[in-house]
């Protein structure tokens, strides 16, 4: 029983996400205007965007603690929650892509202020990965890290959520388009989105885990070799 309360978590995380894609492939989805039955990646690709500021934030808070306690482990938490994010933003942009193709007949649209913010949001972040490679002395850079990515994080959540309320978008939430939630999303929608956030989210802290254990072990591994 120890090891169920160990890995609840991960087994709730993928009992969500089989139940997401089984009924988000099956369900019946409302019939809206032009979207249609491209709703569906309405499961795959808000939750992708979930999941990346939910690590983001993860990260940020690390980096926190460690200009507070100059924990190294804190640099590798932030680091490796970085690492996971960013994959979970580029997958975030791959299914709007997607999605933009079969509801605006293109793949980006290089006029429009969310899409591009995206792009920014992950543009700040690469950033912050080629500062940590461009630093040679570990603790230097672990500071320069943290401090790069607290500015970062509030960086990239302008770019990708609140600048582009306010101005003219083909995307959902803009100053001249309805949010998702004032469209008509009956229960059947809804009973498959809410978990899907949680799921992803779940997932994507579990990859998360497995790449700071990965981490840790190679600098283990290399201390013991010098």
């Amino acid at each position: 029983m120890n090891w169920m309360k160990r890995y609840w978590w991960k087994l709730l995380g993928v009992g969500i996400l089989m139940f997401v894609l089984t009924f988000g492939l099956l369900s019946k989805v409302p019939t809206l205007n032009i979207l249609n039955e491209t709703i569906r990646n309405l499961f795959y690709h808000v939750p992708m965007w979930f999941t990346m500021y939910a690590l983001f934030a993860y990260s940020v808070y690390h980096s926190i603690l460690f200009l507070r306690k100059l924990n190294m482990d804190n640099d590798l938490h932030a680091r490796s929650a970085a690492e996971v994010g960013f994959i979970f933003g580029l997958m975030g942009i791959a299914t709007g892509s997607l999605w933009a193709k079969y509801t605006w007949g293109t793949f980006w649209e290089p006029r429009d202020p969310k899409l591009n913010g995206a792009a920014i949001a992950l543009l700040i972040y690469l950033a912050y990965f080629v500062l940590r490679s461009a630093v040679e002395d570990e603790t230097k850079r672990a500071r320069l890290a943290a401090v790069y990515n607290i500015f970062a994080f509030p960086m990239q959540l302008a770019v990708t959520y609140i600048m582009p309320k306010f101005m003219i978008s083909l995307h959902p939430g803009s100053s001249d388009t309805v949010n998702f939630k004032q469209y008509e999303m009956d229960s059947q929608l809804r009973l498959v989105f809410y978990p899907a956030v949680l799921g992803w989210i779940l997932l994507g802290f579990w990859i998360f885990t497995l790449v700071y254990r990965i981490q840790k072990l190679k600098i283990i591994s290399e201390n013991e070799e010098d």
